[in-house]
Order: C-alpha cells, then sequence, then structure tokens
C-alpha cells in the first residue's frame, strides 16, 4: 500500500530556516486537524460549536427561566439568591448529561433585574457558595467588598447603529487605554466619561483603534485587569454593560476600531470569585497540581488539551464579538501560553526553543482554532499576539502552518529602548543595532511598532520620558524654561517614537498619555498608599495647557500620525537604508517614497551634512521635530529645494548637503524627477 505524504507546508518556503523543523511544523498541523474534527466532525462549525454562553448561564424563556452549569466534580448544585432570601437548599439543581446541571425556574418574574445571585456546590463534602461561571454581570459589595453574581436583563434592549461599521486596520494606530484611571480626578473613570471626554481625544489625535484594558471582570483592581475572575462579565467598577455598549458604538460613529484586551494566558487563583476549583476539583479548568500554577503570576493556568476549556474560551471570544461588537482582540501573555516554562528565564536564541518539549502544542492548536473562529464570526476582525519569543508563523495564515494573527507586538523594541536610555550615555548608541533591531522581523508576519505600552508605565519601572528627565520635569517643563535635560528630553522622545512607528511594524501603539509625556508612574489604589488614585489617572490638563512644553509633544504626536497616515508609510514596500553613521550618530532611510533623517548626537549639528537619496531629483523638507509648534527652533525651511548631485565624499553617491541640527529628526519628499 502506497505511503501519502502531506503536502510540503507553504511557511517552510516562507522561513527557509525553519526547513531543519518541518517535523515539528508537519506536527502542528496534525494536531490542529486531529483536534478540530473530534471537535466539530464534518458538519459543524467553530460559530456553531463556540455557543456555550448560550446555552449556560441564565437564559428568559417566554414561561420562566433556565440555570445551567457545567461542574462535573461536583455532588450536588443549589441556586441561591435575593429570589428566595438566599435559601441554600430550596433550588436543587438536577445533573444531567457530561457533567452538566440546570434548572427550570418556573414564570418570567421567577428572576428579576439586578437581582444578586450565587450556586452553591457540595463536592467531596466541601460546601462552598460560588459565582456562575457565565455570569453577565457581578458586582462588589461595598461593605465586605466581596463580589456576588447579578442577573443583568433589563427591560429596554440596547440598540446598535454601527451595522455598517468595518474594523479599520490599514494602517491600524492604536490608542491603549484604561477607562479607571483616564480621567483627571483622583477616583475612578466611568463608560460613560470616556465616552464623553476620551473618544474626542483619541480621534483628535489621529488614532483610529481603541485597546481597552482591565473589561474583564477582576477582583484586584491592581491587576491592571490581567488576573480575570469572571469571564462574560464587564467590569461593573466603571458602570453597566449598556454603558460599555454605548462607548463601543459611539467609537464605531466615529470610524474608531474598539479591541479588546483578552485575557486567556491565566486566571485569577481566588475561589470565592474566580472560577479555580469551582466543581470542587483543581482540574476542571485548569492544569492540576503545581503544572495548574503560574510561578511568576501567582495564578492559574488552563489545559488548552480538554475539550471542555476550549468550549469555554472560544464561546468566551464569540461572547464579546457578538454581545459588545469588539472588533478583534489583543492576546494577552501568549508567550505564557506557548511554553511550558512560560516563556521564562529563556532566551529565544534560537529555532530550536521553539520546538522542543517545552512547548505546549495543545495551546498553538487553541490559538489557531480562536483565530479560526474569530474570521468566521467577524472576517474584518483583528487579532494582535503579545509574544516576546518570537514564535515562528504567529502571524501567517493558518493554511500555510502558521497560528492565524494579523500582528505581534515589537515586545523587543521598548526592550532596546529602555536599555539603551538606562545603560548608556547618548553617544554610546549604536545607531546599527538601532536599525536591526527596528526592522528585522519574520518574513511575511505583520507587526504593532511602539516605543512603550503600559508595562513601562507602573510604579517599580519608568517611562522614556521620565528615564529622559527625571524629577526636571517638576520644574521646568514651562514654555521658554531653557533647562538642558528637559530640551534632551523633549527632542529624543519625538525621535524616538517618530522612528519606532516608522520602522517597527505595519501599526503602531501608544499608551494613553504617553503621547504627550505623561510625568509619573501608574500606582494603582492600595494599603502602601492609603488607597490614593493619585497616580491612577491620567493629567489631562497638563497637554492642554498650552503654556507647558507636554503641548509640544501632544501637537508632535498628531503630526506624527498625520505623516503616517497621509503618506500611507505602514503599508509601504520601499524601505531602503540610506545612511548608517555610527561616529555621526545618523540614520537615514526611505520609505513610503519619503526619505527620513535622525540626527541622534546630542551635541553635533552638520551644517552640510551629506546625505545619500539614491534617486535623483529635487527634494524638500515637509516634517520636522525642529519646527516651533513641537518644541524645536524653527531652523529648517520647508520653503527650500535641496537639489541632488554627485557626493564625491560617499563614494560618489546621489544625494545633496544639508543643515541636520542635533536631536533632530527631517522627513523629506521628492517633488520632482
Amino acid at each position: 500500500m502506497k505511503t501519502v505524504s502531506a503536502p510540503r507546508l507553504q511557511i517552510l518556503d516562507i522561513d527557509p530556516y525553519l526547513q531543519p523543523f518541518e517535523q515539528d511544523l508537519n506536527l502542528r498541523m496534525e494536531r490542529y486537524s486531529s483536534v478540530k474534527k473530534a471537535l466539530l466532525g464534518k458538519k459543524s462549525s467553530w460559530k456553531t460549536f463556540a455557543s456555550g454562553h448560550q446555552f449556560f448561564g441564565f437564559h428568559k424563556k417566554k414561561d420562566g427561566w433556565f440555570y445551567r452549569e457545567w461542574a462535573p466534580n461536583a455532588d450536588a448544585l443549589f441556586l441561591m439568591g435575593d429570589f428566595n432570601e438566599w435559601n441554600g437548599e430550596s433550588h436543587p439543581l438536577t445533573k444531567i448529561d457530561n457533567g452538566c446541571w440546570e434548572i427550570f425556574l418556573p414564570g418570567t418574574k421567577a428572576l428579576q433585574h439586578q437581582q444578586l445571585i450565587k450556586v452553591r456546590i457540595v463536592a467531596d463534602g466541601i460546601v462552598r457558595d460560588r459565582i456562575p461561571l457565565y455570569i453577565r454581570r457581578a458586582v462588589q459589595d461595598s461593605n465586605n467588598h466581596d463580589f456576588c453574581g447579578q442577573i443583568w436583563e433589563p427591560t429596554k434592549k440596547f440598540k446598535w447603529s454601527d451595522e455598517e461599521f468595518r474594523a479599520n486596520a490599514n494602517p491600524l494606530l492604536i490608542y491603549e487605554a484604561h477607562v479607571g484611571m483616564a480621567q483627571d480626578k483622583e477616583a475612578l473613570g466611568t463608560y460613560k466619561e470616556f465616552t464623553d471626554i476620551i473618544l474626542p481625544r483619541v480621534k483628535a489625535g489621529g488614532y483610529n483603534a481603541i485597546q481597552l484594558m482591565a473589561i474583564m471582570e477582576h477582583p484586584y483592581y491592581a491587576s491592571f485587569g490581567y488576573q480575570v475572575s469572571n469571564f462574560f462579565a464587564v467590569s461593573s467598577r466603571f458602570g453597566t454593560p449598556e454603558e460599555l455598549k454605548e462607548l463601543i458604538n459611539t467609537a464605531h460613529s466615529m470610524g474608531i476600531t474598539v479591541l479588546l484586551d483578552l485575557v486567556h494566558s491565566h486566571a485569577v487563583k481566588n475561589i470565592n470569585e474566580g472560577i479555580n476549583e469551582f466543581d470542587g476539583s483543581d482540574h476542571q479548568f485548569f492544569h492540576g497540581g503545581d503544572r495548574g500554577n503560574h510561578p511568576a503570576w501567582d495564578s492559574k493556568l488552563f489545559n488548552y488539551g480538554k475539550h471542555e476549556v476550549i468550549h469555554f474560551l472560544l464561546s468566551n471570544i464569540k461572547f464579546w464579538l457578538e454581545e459588545y461588537h469588539f472588533d478583534g482582540f489583543r492576546f494577552d501573555g501568549v508567550t505564557s501560553m506557548l511554553y511550558h516554562h512560560s516563556g521564562l528565564g529563556v532566551a529565544f536564541d534560537g529555532y530550536d526553543k521553539y520546538f522542543s518539549m517545552d512547548t505546549d502544542l495543545d495551546a498553538v492548536t487553541y490559538l489557531q482554532f480562536a483565530n479560526e473562529l474569530i474570521r468566521e464570526v467577524r472576517p474584518d476582525a483583528i487579532t494582535v499576539a503579545e509574544d516576546m519569543s518570537g514564535m515562528p508563523g504567529m502571524c501567517l495564515p493558518i493554511q500555510v502552518g502558521g497560528v492565524g494573527f494579523d500582528f505581534r507586538l515589537s515586545m523587543g523594541v521598548p526592550d532596546m529602548w529602555i536599555k539603551s536610555l538606562k545603560e548608556c550615555s547618548d553617544e554610546q548608541w549604536d545607531m546599527w543595532k538601532i536599525w536591526h533591531e527596528l526592522t528585522t522581523r519574520r518574513p511575511q508576519e505583520k507587526s504593532i511598532g511602539y516605543a512603550e505600552s503600559h508595562d513601562q508605565a507602573l510604579v517599580g519601572d519608568k517611562t522614556i520620558i521620565f528615564w529622559l528627565a527625571d524629577k526636571e520635569m517638576y520644574w521646568h517643563m514651562n514654555k521658554g524654561d531653557l533647562n538642558v535635560e528637559i530640551a534632551r528630553a523633549v527632542a529624543l522622545h519625538k525621535m524616538i517614537r517618530l522612528i519606532s512607528g516608522t520602522l517597527a511594524g505595519e501599526g503602531y501603539l501608544n499608551f494613553f498619555g504617553n503621547e504627550f509625556g505623561h510625568p509619573e508612574w501608574i500606582d494603582f489604589p492600595r494599603a502602601g498608599n492609603n488607597n490614593s488614585y493619585k497616580y491612577a489617572r491620567r493629567q489631562w490638563n497638563l497637554a492642554d495647557n498650552t503654556m507647558l512644553q507636554y503641548d509640544y509633544l501632544n501637537q508632535f504626536d498628531r503630526g506624527m500620525t498625520h505623516l503616517w497616515t497621509s503618506r500611507h508609510i505602514f503599508g509601504a514596500s520601499d524601505l531602503q537604508s540610506l545612511w548608517i553613521g555610527q561616529d555621526e550618530k545618523v540614520l537615514a532611510f526611505r520609505k513610503g517614497g519619503l526619505v527620513f533623517l535622525f540626527n541622534f548626537h546630542p551635541t553635533h549639528s552638520y551644517h552640510d551634512f551629506l546625505l545619500p537619496v539614491s534617486e535623483h531629483g529635487s527634494y524638500r523638507v515637509i516634517f520636522s521635530s525642529d519646527d516651533e509648534q513641537y518644541g524645536g527652533q524653527s531652523r529648517i525651511s520647508q520653503d527650500y529645494v535641496y537639489h541632488t548631485g554627485t557626493l564625491e565624499a560617499r563614494n560618489h553617491m546621489i544625494g545633496f548637503g544639508i543643515y541636520s541640527p542635533s536631536r533632530t529628526v527631517l522627513v523629506l519628499e521628492k517633488i520632482n524627477g
């Protein structure tokens, strides 16, 4: 009998360095196919399969309410709450198939809007009162701070008006934001305030997407939303589900794409609030024993090889897409998902690190399923992977051997900038290293470039502006103040952001407030700071004060996003290095038909810098960080025309001489032949 070999995967031709790992990649795809067949059979689809939220949880029918749970290890379940005066015995659930339980409550008023609810679970002789797994809303008691489930069934249904909206990824300019800390006030911000105050700022700033953090319910505010307890519940701290829907609907009316920061990499270990040990076992959703514990995050790790877990998580994805009209997801902690070692203490310096016994193939398969489901539900949806390991194929189509994401975050870029600012002076910056870090990517895989995100803004770390200016920001940010440290900080802040966005990806991300150099760090209310909100907010008044240099940075950011979008920089395929001068501290390149000249030297301004441009013609400056509106000295004319010639000192290259001030970026366009 003739053996039919599997067709060669296209990923091997896209990235020839993967050829020694063909067997591993074949295994990846074999696992994908076999598990998909086991879950869907021959006729089903992911969209049909991922419907757990339409069966489990609370569902109002014409003649009453159904409540269902999946709790295979439990011995008994009892529904209790305001509706039965918290009687833990009067409403038992009946066990049905496959570890599922249900109860029918006759009458449409058996449960009512905003009633509090819990389920009592008896397992192995232990009795616990838990929040239902598929609860749509959980609220916190103001006295004892405990969370409790809440029936959410308003009589007036939200009316969407975004039927024609399609996600905008060309280019994708992401404004990473946190609703709770989006306000000037020293208190929690709300969905409504975000809608009224922040969305107009996003639009005015030139960003076309927001990435909302901390939306999935989480008991500990200071976790930044990354320790989720209730996967189908909108965080009640910031308002109601309808107010979040209004935020998203309004964003869509403004042409703004809304991405959810999705946390499927782990879950909070809390038993009272979360899903851990829901049915009395430690392995219902997570790996049992030590393998189920994240060694650094003190949280629980999902077992992606378990079909019921895949069902739960995929249903969660479909829920957020359909119920709240999110336009896609930034998948958090993908590196932790991909490897049994969670990516801790591992240098991914060779391809063998991606294909070994340390790789969790079940997680790879789950991520493939997730991306496939998302495309079924919303073909225009966008997915972004937070993967610092650089797993090959992460952003390639599944059919060629990839995982299916649209973008990965260029996580090495902010690390490079922070390391440069922290460990060496400007004179020691390595231009070749900067160029390499900003331009080296997996073939045919798209990235989101950024200089910093929320990771660099947390207490214990420092943002770029704080590394540059530190305490001088408190005293010398007035316009006209000639403080040397602030002048350096403002100049480099502009340059770092422009070169990172221009080179490091096919999209860009900014953590809100960082565009204008938001001072200080983020520190959420806790016992150590007397539960203060002073550092858990955004001081928009600084950006709006035209007497302060924050205004310069804010205006530069708007000019920068306009340059990128109006000149189609991210979609350009003509990137060409023109000059890398290590001693000169100069980087020059062509992209999108424009010439970019970065002079990072701290002191040397070149009065007649010989700029190779490779093409004959006439050129004119169209954008300069030295413009007065951006805090510069307006030394560069945008009317002067530069004509090319032969540069004898540059090995007869084509170019021209131009004044290049220190710590300044100039962008030029070719205006004729």
